[in-house]
């Protein structure tokens, strides 16, 4: 039960950022297009026209605050995507060394793994809900569209939070395994 109740909450969570990451591309592409279209109507060859000043007129151009709205949002989309990567144990691993030695020391270095990123993602939460409170404490801003930091910092802290829930129920996982000798999650994150 719990372990489909993680399952489900990583796959939303991974949903959530995709569609994020996807927004901010589009909006990326879009601002790098309007930025284009200015300088070209901007250009000797149409300055001053009508139609240059009609579409100027209509606000054509970069997207203002492009890169404060892609800094928020890449923060949200990296946390987002961190419960079911850590579910699915897809984390980079070198492990050259480490397939030399038995399964017995390979479960104890699951185990050992598992609970430093745990306490790590509760470490990077418990910040993040630090990070949060101050910014709302103090009303910052950012520069050009002035939107309250804090609502980037919340964003993020949902999904450190997730990836802090997840991580801890990866932990006792992989220890309970070390205990039976009983896979219970597969290396692809499905139940054994």
């Amino acid at each position: 039960m719990l372990r489909r109740i993680m399952e489900a909450l990583a796959r939303v969570m991974a949903i959530l950022g995709g569609l994020v990451l996807t927004a901010l591309i589009v909006m990326t592409c879009l601002s790098i297009f309007g930025r284009f279209l200015n300088g070209v109507l901007h250009s000797d060859l149409l300055d001053g026209t009508g139609l240059a000043v009609w579409l100027l007129s209509l606000g054509i151009g970069p997207i203002n605050g492009d890169f404060e709205l892609i800094e928020a949002g890449m923060a949200f989309t990296i946390f987002a995507f961190l419960p079911i990567t850590q579910l699915r144990d897809g984390h980079a691993a070198v492990d050259i060394f480490t397939n030399m030695l038995g399964e017995g020391v390979n479960r104890v270095l699951s185990v050992l793994w598992a609970t430093l990123f745990a306490a790590v993602l509760i470490l990077i939460a418990w910040q993040l809900w630090q990070g949060t409170q101050a910014k709302m404490r103090y009303g910052e801003t950012t520069y050009l569209i002035q939107f309250p930091i804090w609502w980037a910092y919340a964003a993020a802290l949902v999904g450190a939070v997730l990836s802090a829930l997840v991580g801890t129920y990866v932990a006792l996982v992989r220890l309970t395994e070390l205990a039976t000798g009983t896979p219970i999650i597969a290396s692809d994150g499905a139940e054994q």
